[in-house]
């Protein structure tokens, strides 16, 4: 139907096509909305992935033929209550309204001068049913909606809950700042982990709680044993010195007894490295994960890269998920 939509299919571990979970636009949940149980069933009966996507293709077209209520014309009571709304909110606060007035973009600043956008589907029995909610939140954003409410009670909702979040996007933001994050490159409001760079073997993947931004988040080391095993021990022996008055940023540096390299002195070529096998930082969004142990040699390399490039020796062992082979640049 000349149509774009994205979904993202998530497989389980045992890659089973029949327990998978599909996530998709609210527009798609919509139009699809009735279909389920024949998804759930071609999940279940379909042998592999693409065979599944033309079958879903075929669902799609059908659905999208049989949905009227996507062009429902809206009464004038809607019209005229949404822009009573918008007037009584103040346009001033108002980013985005489309042509059909259904989707409508809020914005607002938080305490710490943070620019935030709020977008608002709108469906034709507003304001008897509120509308749906988008948000850049690590939390979910659940609105309280009565039938007498306006857009001005989801505004203040949604500032409460900025507010809720401050300390979090505080903690991060220093993070940002002050540190060379690796991943994510371009970290969105709802991203709660970071990988940090420690030096030219080692980073640390961090998963920080929304609701308790100032608690020691979990840690995860990457690099080369040598660089990194000092570092988890330091962190095991210090863990009692955590101390929740002090910034997250401050906490690791104290716990880890290090200083993180900085932007300020650094760029980030002198500790991000390419990977020794397809010679590119990036590869599909990823960036160099495995890095060699012997201390002389250190290269790092994609996860992906790395199995290919072992697979395909003949003296590499393989041992259930686990392959063990030589290094490609120092033979160890």
């Amino acid at each position: 139907k000349g149509r774009d939509f994205h979904i993202r299919i998530l497989l389980p571990k045992d890659l089973q096509l029949k327990n998978a979970r599909i996530e998709c636009s609210w527009r798609l949940k919509k139009i699809l909305h009735g279909y389920q149980h024949i998804l759930k069933q071609r999940l279940h009966s379909c042998p592999d992935l693409v065979s599944f996507m033309v079958e879903l293709k075929t669902v799609l077209e059908i659905a999208l033929k049989n949905t009227q209520d996507l062009h429902i014309p809206r009464p004038p009571e809607y019209y005229s209550c949404l822009v009573r709304d918008l007037e009584i909110l103040g346009w001033n606060r108002v980013a985005y309204v489309d042509t059909g007035l259904s989707t409508v973009k809020l914005k607002a600043e938080d305490s710490c001068g943070r620019q935030h956008l709020i977008t608002l589907k709108l469906n034709a029995k507003y304001p008897t049913e509120p509308p749906s909610c988008l948000v850049d939140f690590p939390v979910p954003f659940a609105v309280s909606w009565m039938p007498q409410n306006s857009l001005i009670d989801i505004y203040n909702q949604f500032l409460a809950a900025l507010e809720s979040l401050r300390e979090f996007w505080d903690a991060l933001d220093e993070i940002d700042g002050k540190t060379w994050v690796l991943e994510p490159e371009n970290p969105t409001r709802s991203a709660t982990t970071r990988r940090i760079a420690i030096g030219n073997n080692a980073s640390v993947n961090i998963e920080v709680d929304p609701h308790h931004p100032n608690m020691l988040p979990e840690c995860y080391f990457l690099g080369a044993d040598h660089e990194v095993n000092p570092l988890r021990a330091k962190l095991n022996n210090n863990m009692h010195l955590w101390d929740p008055e002090i910034s997250l940023l401050q906490n690791l540096r104290e716990l880890l007894e290090i200083d993180f390299p900085s932007r300020v002195v650094l760029e980030k070529s002198e500790f991000a490295k390419d990977c020794g096998i397809c010679y590119a930082y990036r590869l599909d969004g990823s960036v160099p994960e495995h890095v060699c142990d012997d201390p002389r040699c250190g290269q790092p390399f994609h996860h992906a890269c790395l199995y290919q490039w072992l697979q395909g020796l003949p003296t590499s062992r393989q041992s259930f998920n686990v392959i063990f082979g030589e290094c490609p640049y120092c033979n160890k």
